[in-house]
């Protein structure tokens, strides 16, 4: 037979080259309740990660990093879907009418980009953990990571923070309680403690470098995005 996905030749139920199975079962119910268990078990799924993420953030991480990429669910894959957990909440609630406006911007492009980057929170999240990444690389060399080791580790934890904020914009749609700056100053020590716990837990010095390379990184790169909101504004009315 030939393999369908890598077009190797086999005369087994499965491809050794890729584990393509010779026949694919038809989709049905079962399938369905399949694919959704596997997302969901607690064994190696979302909530495994959320748990070990909760629990011990460097460790699990470095983990996935360096010795097991099969305990955890993949990071990028994580990040969005926390992410679109917030979007579907915030959405359902409109929680954010509340804290973010834009008087006076309405007919610029800045308003078009924030009011996007609102609505895709997951994207929004990665182009973010760039910036940071760049600042967690300079303020930490002698660690060796990486930049896309740094990536992976910050779509891990800003997932968690994704969550924190899903968990406090509920109980305020609930409640009619104004809890989003909690839950943003309860994010904010979530991923200092856990990205500080990545490097080496026991130093102090640490978490202050972490803190700094966050807010470095956010300023960074909204500087960004209001340079290039101005750019496009100067160029339409010319």
């Amino acid at each position: 037979m030939i393999c369908k996905n890598c077009k190797s030749e086999f005369d087994f139920n499965f491809c050794p080259e890729c584990g393509q199975p010779s026949k694919l079962k038809r989709i049905d119910g079962h399938y369905i309740i399949h694919e959704i268990e596997h997302v969901l078990h607690f064994e190696r799924g979302i909530l495994f990660t959320i748990k070990e993420l909760f629990i011990n953030p460097g460790q699990n991480i470095r983990n996935y990093i360096f010795e097991n990429r099969s305990r955890l669910v993949k990071p990028v894959i994580f990040i969005i879907l926390t992410s679109l957990i917030y979007s579907f909440i915030n959405h359902f609630f409109h929680i954010e009418d509340e804290y973010i406006k834009y008087q006076g911007l309405e007919k610029s492009a800045l308003f078009k980009i924030l009011g996007w980057m609102q609505n895709n929170y997951g994207y929004l999240n990665i182009m973010t953990s760039t910036f940071i990444a760049i600042w967690l690389k300079l303020f930490f060399k002698k660690y060796n990571y990486n930049f896309f080791e740094l990536l992976i580790m910050l779509c891990f934890v800003q997932g968690i923070s994704m969550l924190i904020f899903s968990f406090f914009a509920i109980a305020e749609g609930i409640l009619h309680v104004k809890l989003l700056n909690l839950a943003g100053m309860i994010s904010i020590v979530y991923l200092t403690w856990a990205t500080g716990n990545f490097f080496e837990e026991k130093k102090a010095a640490n978490y202050v470098k972490v803190l700094m390379s966050y807010l470095l990184g956010m300023i960074t790169f909204f500087i960004l995005i209001l340079a290039i909101g101005i750019t496009i504004d100067i160029i339409t009315k010319h």
